[in-house]
């Protein structure tokens, strides 16, 4: 027992490195049993190389510190059980060596993303078993329960397969109540439950309150312009709707005859439509809905081309650019169809200059700043153009303040 503990003291050096190269051996064997897909043979590997490397520290070493015979007898048993090392781990070492570059195309041991599965559900619903469906899918939202796809997929079911549009309505109205929900996810659930009222009940009031929850949630913004967009259309929806689904009863006139042996065919053309009606009507939908740029846009030709009032149709467009958070392709669109109203209808080469460049500074290494920049370089080309084209008619004798008489409102022309 003496001798012993004399025999550590005097090789405590050699004793320690023994001991972190057992622990380190042990750590590594263990994190390789976690990560093995089959751990009882790398256990059984394991335990063969601890019985190889105890004999070769127990024979094999002490033979190479006798040197002579033994040494040459210790190499030999040395090389077999490296091979016998090579033999049970090679396809380890050629793994470890390969993993760090498959890593980069199959991640690795890192395990997947939770995520919730729904092919299941799908399968169920295209089988015609929506019940089946509608549970395989609270089963997934019970552990991702704000899971977008799964919410929408649930409505969806509800909806269409189960004819349950207030149960849908719920279960969207629950998932937007959450003050988590993303604002695009909150307008696209919004714009599909108007669709279901539309498409399934043909209530447009229903569609409508779901499209002003969106406007009331996200005042002064792009999604709030575009529900207030839908919410002006919808009266001509309901209109489509209904008239598709009880069709009334057409009576149809009676057709010309002789027509061939009439000298003027002249009044069978379609008349005209009455641009100063259209456009009283235009402005009297704009005073309900002013953000209905569709509509704006058509009044603002009309000034233009059936008036000759460039200026009111500025004040149109002006009022379009200007309104904040307005999408930038629409943006360019006003821009260029007032670049094209102001060469038409008698805008010098100054103003035509400044409202393309507007373009170019709003939208910089953008596609409709370049096109504009292009269109800069050929603007004196298309000034001279537009004059030969447009030879000079007496124009008639239209009311001056046509679209002030309506109450349009109008802003002044201000810088983007």
């Amino acid at each position: 027992m003496v001798g012993s503990v004399n025999w550590i003291h005097e090789n405590w050096v050699n004793v320690l490195w023994l001991a972190v190269i057992v622990a380190g051996v042990g750590w590594l064997a263990l994190q390789t049993v976690r990560q093995s897909t089959d751990p009882l043979r790398l256990i059984i590997k394991w335990i063969v190389t601890a019985v190889i490397l105890g004999f070769i520290f127990k024979t094999i070493v002490p033979g190479f510190a006798k040197g002579g015979g033994d040494a040459i007898a210790a190499l030999i048993l040395m090389l077999l059980c490296g091979g016998a090392l090579n033999i049970i781990w090679r396809h380890s070492l050629i793994e470890v060596i390969a993993k760090p570059f498959s890593s980069l195309y199959d991640g690795g041991t890192e395990p997947p993303e939770p995520k919730p599965y729904y092919s299941i559900a799908i399968a169920k619903r295209k089988k015609s078993q929506p019940v089946e469906a509608v549970a395989e899918i609270r089963r997934q939202l019970a552990k991702f329960p704000n899971d977008f796809e799964g919410v929408m997929l649930l409505a969806s079911v509800q909806a269409e397969d189960m004819q349950d549009l207030p149960g849908a309505e719920i279960t969207l109205n629950n998932f937007c109540n959450s003050p988590d929900a993303p604002p695009k996810q909150f307008a696209a659930a919004m714009s599909q439950l108007a669709d279901w009222h539309l498409k399934l009940m043909q209530d447009a009031d229903g569609a409508r309150a779901a499209l002003q929850k969106i406007v009331e949630k996200f005042p002064d913004t792009e999604l709030s312009l575009r529900s207030a967009q839908r919410i002006a259309h919808l009266g001509g929806t309901e209109k489509i709707l209904l008239a598709a689904h009880d069709r009334p009863a057409m009576a149809v006139p009676e057709g010309v005859k002789n027509v061939g042996l009439l000298d003027s065919s002249e009044f069978l053309q379609p008349q005209e439509v009455d641009s100063g009606k259209l456009a009283a009507v235009y402005v009297k939908h704009l005073d309900q809905h002013p953000h209905d740029t569709e509509i704006r846009e058509k009044l603002a030709l009309i000034y233009a081309d059936h008036f000759q009032r460039l200026d009111l149709a500025t004040a149109e467009l002006v009022q379009m650019i200007n309104e904040p958070n307005q999408p930038p392709k629409r943006v360019a669109h006003w821009l260029n169809v007032l670049a094209d109203l102001q060469v038409k209808h008698g805008g010098d080469y100054d103003l035509v200059r400044q409202t393309l460049e507007r373009i170019v500074e709003a939208f910089p290494g953008l596609p409709a700043g370049d096109i504009a920049r292009m269109r800069l370089a050929r603007l004196k080309l298309e000034f001279k153009g537009q004059q030969k084209e447009s030879p000079g008619v007496k124009l008639g004798d239209y009311e001056q303040n046509i679209g002030l008489k309506y109450g349009t409102p109008f802003r002044a022309p201000r810088k983007i």
